[in-house]
């Protein structure tokens, strides 16, 4: 049976990025939310893919939370125009908020503070810290070359093929959030070199 989603966490780049495909995917992602009548979480930034996304919710009719810590929110700029907007002391309590606030949570493109945030969800689903689906929106093969490392992961023993086959990955949006809804965690045992059972 299919969950029902309320709210998405979505982490990307405070940058636009070089190719106009990742703003434009972040701009129909934010509008599909918004007619979906799903609230936004993000980083609470006004620049690069994080000001395009939330923009394109607001534009659609659209809630969005933002949260930020007080040392980004000159850097990234803070969005003013968000129905909510949050101010957290450190990126931990950014993080924990995000994730408490959210349903399922979503990776577009981004750097180093995407992939944290997005695979620090992920681990805390894998562990059973919670239990919310994660999922990759592949922007014109942005993602090929993790995907790529993730399924080495797997076949080097470092990765169950259950939690690999738990983040949900896909280059349509729409599908992205049909896939979520319907997404089942993964009932096994992390470790995989376990004697003792």
């Amino acid at each position: 049976m299919p969950r029902r989603l309320s709210s998405i966490a979505v982490y990307c780049g405070s940058s636009p990025g070089r190719d106009p495909q990742f703003a434009a995917a972040a701009a129909a992602f934010g509008k599909l939310l918004g007619e979906r009548d799903l609230r936004l979480v993000y980083g609470g930034g006004h620049v690069g893919l994080m000001g395009v996304l939330a923009d394109a919710v607001l534009a659609s009719g659209g809630e969005v939370l933002g949260v930020i810590t007080r040392a980004l929110e000159e850097k990234e700029v803070a969005h003013q125009g968000l129905t909510e907007l949050v101010i957290a002391a450190t990126m931990h309590e950014r993080k924990a908020r995000m994730a408490d606030a959210a349903d399922a949570v979503v990776m577009l493109p981004g750097s180093f503070g995407t992939l944290d945030e997005f695979f620090e969800a992920v681990t805390w689903t894998q562990l059973g810290v919670h239990t919310k689906p994660c999922g990759i929106l592949d922007v014109a093969g942005y993602f090929d070359g993790l995907t790529t490392l993730l399924r080495r992961s797997t076949d080097e023993g470092f990765l169950r093929r259950e939690h690999l086959e738990m983040v949900v990955i896909e280059a349509d949006a729409e599908a992205l959030l049909d896939s979520l809804e319907s997404w089942e965690p993964a009932v096994v045992d992390k470790w995989l070199d376990r004697t003792d059972r």
